[in-house]
């Protein structure tokens, strides 16, 4: 991989690793489907009256905004709504990589590489790891939601490989478009209008700070940058990087706000993550 593309996937993955406590900080203020609403409304709007229709069916532009946009990122939100840490999520989101391995496998005819593998089986020992652990941080229903969320980011990978090289930041921009109405109506008949209108004038600058860092770094820049990156290598090679993600996206920067400092037992399960990621 050239250097560049490196620097681009390891960039990616700290603004993801840091979104997942910003998310947890929008969700403090707004309820799941508006914040994930109002994520991709920010993300489409203004730039989709600027920005050509990627070269693709409207078809497949909408699967893509459904699958990844709608499914996962409701399903995550609510997963982090529900009591799952931010770094939990962060951690346990990374399955991703080993069932985007294997749907490139099986759908694309990707060959599945020795070494990818071992530093999967490495990283996943800090997922067990986490498992023995979980206490309070987790519940039932917030490990099933992120497990589900997790088997859509794949397929979302799958998808993007099968769009083939068209322009990837429009495809953010334009899925951003079939996203938004959807999650909108969700959010007015799920979490109720009342809510929702009260939120939107009482809304605090902090949520709206949250917002934008999601919408214009984690997805614009984020998923325009990861697609483009996978357009370019194979998902078996890209997916394991994912799993650099926890070391960003933990709890430690808390900690060290509170004044604490991170357990031994959980930069074990870091340092197991990164070394697996690096193999």
């Amino acid at each position: 991989m050239p250097i560049l593309h490196l620097f681009l996937v390891l960039l990616t993955i700290c603004i993801w690793g840091v979104n997942y406590v910003v998310v947890k900080v929008g969700l403090g203020e707004m309820p799941p489907l508006f914040l994930c609403f109002a994520r991709f409304f920010v993300t489409s709007i203004p730039a989709v009256f600027f920005i050509k229709k990627p070269a693709a069916s409207f078809g497949m532009i909408a699967l893509y905004g459904v699958v990844i946009y709608t499914l996962q990122f409701a399903l995550l939100f609510f997963a982090i709504s529900a009591g799952i840490s931010a770094g939990l999520a962060s951690i346990l989101l990374q399955l991703q990589a080993l069932f985007s391995v294997l749907l490139a496998a099986a759908l694309l005819g990707e060959k599945i590489h020795i070494w990818p593998v071992v530093g999967a089986v490495i990283s996943f020992s800090g997922i067990g790891l986490v498992g023995m652990n979980l206490g309070g941080e987790i519940t039932l229903t917030g490990l099933t939601l992120v497990i589900l969320a997790t088997i859509i980011w794949s397929s979302g990978s799958v998808i993007v490989k099968r769009l083939g090289g068209i322009n990837m930041f429009a495809l953010v921009i334009w899925g951003g478009m079939i996203a938004w109405p959807i999650l909108l109506a969700a959010s007015l008949l799920i979490e109720g209008s009342d809510q929702i209108f009260h939120l939107v004038q009482n809304i605090h600058w902090i949520s709206i700070g949250a917002v934008f860092y999601i919408a214009y770094l984690a997805t614009i820049f984020g998923f325009g940058v990861w697609n483009w990156l996978l357009q370019r290598h194979p998902i078996s090679k890209l997916a394991p990087f994912t799993l650099l993600t926890p070391v960003v996206g933990s709890d430690m920067p808390i900690c060290a706000e509170r004044g604490l400092a991170p357990k031994s037992s959980d930069l074990c399960k870091k340092a197991g993550f990164a070394t697996g990621s690096f193999v």
